[in-house]
């Protein structure tokens, strides 16, 4: 196993509720790391096609054409995006974590907020369901189960993924913990609004309260807490890929709406940055192809582009001296998680029985 890796965080916004489009620029993206020699390319969360940030700041009546664009848009773990996506893995040697909106073939309109780890092969490594929606996400995805609670051990390490909210769950990553992570992929969405800004907000004479006087929710701070806590404890290295939300997405949010508009143009963006296993930023880089330039940058949050890091997996192993939270800091004979990791289906077929063939069994083709 190596254990010098280039990692890459693409900071991007999908082309708002455009699977194939979308596909095609990750694929552009995924290109492109792997000419600058990444070992692993991260996208954020539900990168294929959105994120349904409609459901923060609109009444659930007036979404339903958007739902059922975001059931249109969303794709399937094995179709044609996917697997363009992984020949593009294949095709450029470079592992590729993709977080996407996921239809399943058991119904006509269940979700799921899903995340999918593929090799340099082009192999599926985990697929994750995202174990809880949060918040508002109940009104587009369901809930996933256990079954990508996986480690994917790689010939760049052992990596694992959560989802957003995901990051606050102790048991789940603790799971991760417990299967040697090495890298602990976080994906992000671009905003998240708690908080409709007052007008005087909008118009610059408070500093984001709404009309109760309360800030937003400050995700930035947020996100790198709860990733910098799980490298920490995990030991390991962490990327934090967010998403961003372009002008298409907010004029169809928006609609005529000229308040949701300034609402989301204004509010926080997400930063994209990596962590070592102490939970500290790791001074990153960005890269101009055409000059081959290493441009230094400590995150992405205003503009897309590809922030990079190359880091040492052997620095893992210090920090387990004084804190191995799975093993030697660990009791065993004291605490005890089971993990769950079926695949659940809304139903089990016990048997296929030809019911012509049980009732006239002489009745034989021809």
């Amino acid at each position: 196993m190596a254990t010098r890796v280039r990692l890459a965080a693409a900071h991007a916004a999908p082309i708002f509720l455009a699977a194939r489009d979308t596909t095609q620029k990750a694929i552009c993206w995924i290109e492109q790391a792997a000419r600058n020699k990444a070992n692993l390319v991260v996208f954020p969360e539900s990168f294929i096609s959105a994120f349904p940030i409609w459901s923060a700041l609109r009444p659930p009546t007036d979404n339903h054409d958007l739902f059922q664009r975001m059931v249109q848009e969303s794709i399937y773990a094995d179709g044609e995006e996917m697997q363009a996506v992984r020949a593009t893995a294949r095709k450029c040697n470079i592992m590729v974590s993709l977080g996407f909106s996921e239809k399943v073939r058991t119904s006509s309109a269940t979700l799921f907020n899903s995340n999918m780890i593929i090799d340099s092969r082009g192999n599926v490594r985990v697929h994750h369901r995202k174990l809880v929606p949060t918040f508002f996400e109940k009104l587009t995805w369901s809930p996933g189960d256990g079954y990508g609670l996986r480690v994917a051990d790689t010939e760049f390490g052992k990596i694992g993924a959560l989802i957003c909210g995901e990051n606050t769950n102790p048991l789940a990553r603790y799971a991760l913990i417990a299967q040697g992570e090495q890298i602990h992929i976080s994906t992000w969405p671009a905003i998240w609004p708690t908080r409709l800004p007052s007008q005087r907000a909008l118009e610059g004479h408070d500093s984001q309260p709404d009309a109760t006087g309360k800030a937003n929710y400050d995700n930035v701070a947020a996100n790198r807490t709860r990733a910098a806590a799980h490298c920490f404890e995990a030991k390991c290295f962490g990327v934090l890929c967010a998403g961003m939300l372009g002008s298409d997405a907010i004029n169809l949010i928006s609609s005529s709406s000229s308040h949701l508009k300034q609402s989301m143009e204004q509010s926080q963006r997400a930063a994209t940055m990596f962590l070592d296993p102490t939970g500290a930023l790791i001074r990153g880089f960005m890269i101009d192809d055409a000059a081959s330039v290493y441009h230094p940058a400590e995150f992405l949050q205003h503009k897309e582009g590809i922030l990079y890091a190359d880091v040492n997996l052997a620095d893992c192993v210090e920090g387990k001296q004084y804190h191995d939270t799975a093993g030697g800091y660990q009791r065993m004979d004291v605490f005890d998680l089971q993990v769950n990791r079926t695949r659940q289906q809304p139903v089990r077929f016990a048997q296929t029985v030809d019911w012509e063939q049980t009732t006239f069994p002489h009745n034989r083709d021809g």
